[in-house]
């Protein structure tokens, strides 16, 4: 039977980086989506990403959208614990990543994160941005990790998988309407385009793949200073 939605998400290293460190996950089966940027200027930042995705992509969802986020919470404090014990075994600092995941029920789409990944709802041909980043003060070009919770230097992020001990994540829930569209991106793609630029690419796209092309590639005419990763979900007028 048809499925309520259509996906699509791309990732790309940039014109700066020398390895991506970003991963996606499109797992339209059980209605998750996930973009993760592992911690770029620390140890194994792509291990740690591709550790979000492939760890959220083996759940098979039971019941109601509670407990989906409950399942993508437990998944995410096993990876927060794997990343911990990762880097005391290499006897580096940190290896972490951000992560932001949509999880779509039959009435229902939640948005949790943790980090300066980012969700966007495009309703009524209008953009909001569903997260909120977790970061001290004004961002730059370099995410810095210094003592999670306690550091206070403008773009210090304050959340990551693999940062503390323990793994808090936000959520925002919203009821599906049919039309809705959601924009999940790493912050590769906010450095080049203002909040505006990708409400206009929304506006002008009607499918999930021209529109995280257009986003893509405008990020990379742009300059391209970090890794891309953007993720697109279109709920349709049908129900499974």
């Amino acid at each position: 039977m048809t499925r309520p939605y259509l996906s699509a998400g791309r990732t790309e290293t940039g014109r700066v980086r020398r390895l991506n460190e970003d991963a996606i996950l499109l797992a339209d089966g059980p209605g998750l989506w996930v973009v993760a940027d592992g911690l770029g200027g620390h140890t194994a930042g792509d291990f740690a990403s591709q550790m979000v995705t492939r760890r959220l992509g083996t759940l098979r969802f039971r019941g109601d959208l509670a407990g989906q986020i409950e399942a993508v919470e437990d998944e995410m404090t096993t990876v927060n614990h794997l990343l911990r014990d990762a880097a005391r075994e290499r006897r580096v600092d940190v290896i972490a990543s951000t992560v932001v995941v949509l999880v779509h029920a039959r009435e229902m789409v939640a948005c949790g994160w943790a980090g300066d990944s980012r969700g966007y709802c495009f309703d009524d041909d209008r953009l909001r941005q569903l997260t909120r980043d977790h970061v001290h003060g004004a961002g730059d070009d370099v995410t810095r990790i210094g003592h999670m919770g306690a550091s206070t230097m403008a773009g210090a992020l304050t959340r990551a998988v693999g940062a503390d001990e323990e793994l808090h994540m936000d959520w925002v829930i919203t009821r599906r309407q049919p039309g809705m569209g959601f924009v999940l991106c790493s912050d590769g793609i906010n450095k080049e385009l203002a909040d505006t630029d990708i409400e206009a690419e929304c506006r002008r796209h009607k499918t999930p793949s021209s529109l995280v092309d257009s986003l893509v590639d405008c990020a990379l005419s742009r300059g391209g200073r970090d890794n891309i990763s953007a993720v697109a979900v279109w709920l349709d007028e049908f129900e499974d």
